[in-house]
């Protein structure tokens, strides 16, 4: 595993611009939004942000059908409103990740356009290509992330395209010479203009079988059908995850040419996950690297546990983001205090190793907004209603003020492009930005005590254990350990400590909620408690 970049132990927070905040008053998050908002993650302490999608976009998949990706979409600004946006975070000592979307550009891309042309267009084989079988149907069997067959016929070329997402997303064929070098050209142009790194998007679905084999069913005689057909699938060909590497080292050329940049990447929840991490950030590739498939599981201390044991220093976590539920909705017990599901979701992202990442609104301990079917805007959502409700329950606003209309997300005569939940409202930033003890305090305190604990930043991870409802491990700096004990219940749990000889550190908590009891060699954890012991070697 590489060493040395400053993600090692960096604390990033993903920005979803759509819904972060209104700077011209249209019900769009915008730019200027951002720019607005950045003094308030800024005070979070946190190492950088990340920004999904703001390049032009038809908003098919809402950014991640890029149209051009060396320019802003109008709705969000333009070039001048970004440079802004780049200088002012970085004046607050916040690094900028750009998510960079390679696989796949939107059908309405001038190469796409050039390529459904003709088969003879100089970007005639930049994307996936391929004839139709004898009885007309598709090439292959590939399905669809989003559902259906992953191939759209183009009339024009009498050929299918390829699309792992969405129709409007045509896969990029990055075999080719001419697409893979304009790909790094776009990230040269934002490493010029000052970025300090991308996010990049779908590691795992950049490259395909070039034979297009079908894909093995999943289970030859399945219980049931799901509703989302990809599952029934073993994805060995339309993902071929060791075609990947080659295309993230010359990516990572690229990026070595700016000292001080960085390359996070986004795996997918397939089998082997944690291997393909290893294996993409091995000396070379990725800086760093998160998986969907721990996001997407009940948060449980035996899940953790095979995590931490899988994965290398160069891992990133994160419980939530724009394309899951919620965390705050998802880890909380039945009958448990909200407030300390989020206190102990803050402390443990803390302790972890490698990197970690929060989404816009954890720190506020938003829970998934229920929407009606109505104002649904996620394709995915609206097509699979109501067996799954879409992603637009983790996409509702960010709320600034409780009083004013739309939470102050934008101007009261303006309509956010999505609902501001009601109940939201109660934990806007401004009802928690001064008051002690809130979920954003509590988020504030956490992420300081990883700046100012060496270990938690910085050290090695050992004595990883699970014992039923209760996480432990030890991180290691010099001489220092740190005792990170968490219990993921309900009820208390007494649980021996690894090292009897330690120093309870003061851990932020909600007003009202009972200490760790440290008696003879145990802890006794509260529910939904958290101790960190400090002990020198």
């Amino acid at each position: 595993m590489e060493s040395g970049h400053w993600l090692q132990g960096a604390t990033l927070y993903q920005i979803y611009p759509l819904s972060f905040r209104d700077g011209n008053g249209d019900g769009w998050g915008d730019l200027q939004g951002i720019i607005d908002g950045l003094p308030h993650i800024a005070s979070l302490g946190v190492t950088a942000i990340w920004l999904s999608p703001v390049y032009t976009s038809p908003l098919a998949d809402f950014g991640y059908d890029v149209a051009d990706h060396c320019a802003i979409d109008p709705r969000f600004g333009d070039l001048e409103t970004f440079d802004r946006l780049l200088a002012e975070a970085h004046r607050l000592e916040l690094k900028v990740l750009m998510d960079l979307v390679i696989g796949h550009t939107s059908t309405r891309h001038r190469w796409f356009e050039d390529s459904r042309r003709s088969r003879s267009g100089v970007q005639a084989d930049w994307y996936v290509w391929a004839d139709p079988r004898p009885d007309g149907t598709p090439p292959t069997n590939w399905l669809s992330v989003f559902g259906g067959s992953a191939w759209s016929w183009e009339p024009r070329r009498r050929q299918y395209y390829l699309h792992h997402f969405l129709p409007e997303q045509p896969s990029l064929n990055l075999r080719h010479p001419g697409a893979l070098a304009a790909v790094l050209d776009v990230a040269r142009f934002w490493l010029e203009r000052g970025v300090d790194g991308f996010r990049v998007d779908a590691v795992d679905h950049l490259m395909h079988d070039p034979a297009l084999r079908d894909n093995p069913p999943a289970t030859a005689h399945p219980a049931s059908i799901p509703a989302k057909l990809f599952g029934m699938q073993r994805h060995v060909h339309d993902m071929v995850f060791d075609a990947v590497r080659p295309v993230l080292e010359q990516l990572r050329q690229v990026v070595d040419e700016y000292p001080g940049t960085v390359l996070l990447g986004e795996l997918s929840s397939q089998p082997g996950a944690t291997g393909r991490i290893a294996h993409y950030t091995a000396p070379g590739g990725l800086h760093s690297a998160y998986t969907l498939d721990l996001p997407k599981r009940p948060f449980t201390p035996a899940a953790f546990h095979a995590a931490l044991m899988a994965v290398g220093g160069n891992s990133c976590w994160s419980f939530s983001n724009h394309d899951v539920e919620r965390a705050a909705s998802r880890w909380c017990p039945p009958g448990c205090d909200p407030a300390a599901a989020s206190a102990l979701q803050a402390l443990l992202l803390a302790c972890l190793p490698g990197t970690v990442c929060l989404y816009q609104g954890e720190e506020l301990g938003l829970g998934q907004a229920d929407l009606a079917e109505e104002d649904l805007r996620d394709p995915f959502g609206k097509a699979y209603w109501p067996e799954f409700k879409g992603r637009d329950g983790c996409r509702t606003p960010l709320p600034w003020t409780p009083t004013a209309p739309h939470g102050d997300f934008c101007p009261p005569e303006a309509k956010p492009w999505l609902p501001v939940p009601a109940a939201h409202l109660a934990q806007a930033v401004a009802v928690q930005d001064r008051r002690p003890g809130s979920t954003l305090a509590i988020w504030r305190a956490a992420l300081a005590l990883r700046r100012s604990r060496a270990p938690l930043h910085s050290g090695a991870l050992t004595q990883v254990d699970e014992d039923g409802p209760v996480l432990a491990f030890v991180r290691v700096l010099g001489q220092e350990r740190l005792t990170c004990i968490f219990n993921f219940s309900g009820e208390s749990v007494t649980y021996p400590l690894p090292d009897p000889d330690v120093t309870a550190l003061l851990l932020p908590r909600p007003p009202g909620a009972p200490e760790p009891i440290l008696f003879k060699g145990n802890v006794t954890l509260p529910p939904l408690g958290a101790f960190l012991g400090r002990s020198l070697r």
